[in-house]
């Protein structure tokens, strides 16, 4: 029975995958204890709409490549905003205006006070 790769190890190589094709200002929330549904969040911009697209395809095949399973993506249509859902890390890969517009960083800055 295949062992199962934990959320820090997931949220690495997630992490690996968007500095390798140069993702721009990479953050990750640690938010096991606020929320009920990821243990990590990772947020990454895309310098162009073809870059985001890049950057979400890198992670997706990286992950797959390591057995880990994804549960959902969505938003490879409009390609301003991705969201890769990988259990226990969910990766949102955003051009810049999408990033400014939602600002999810206060949201969870907030969420760890």
């Amino acid at each position: 029975m295949p062992r199962k790769i934990s959320a820090k190890k997931i949220k690495d190589l997630c992490n690996i995958a968007l500095d390798d094709l140069k993702a721009v200002d990479i953050n990750a929330f640690d938010v096991e204890k606020t929320s009920s549904f990821a243990s990590y969040i990772l947020l990454a911009t895309g310098t162009s709409n073809r870059h985001v697209k890049s950057l979400a395809e890198k992670v997706v095949d990286d992950l797959k490549d390591n057995k880990v399973q994804i549960l959902g993506i969505e938003g490879t249509e409009s390609q301003d905003w991705i969201l890769i859902d990988a259990g226990d890390v969910l990766v949102n890969v955003m051009n810049e205006e999408s990033r400014e517009h939602y600002d999810l960083e206060s949201i969870w800055d907030r969420a760890k006070r």
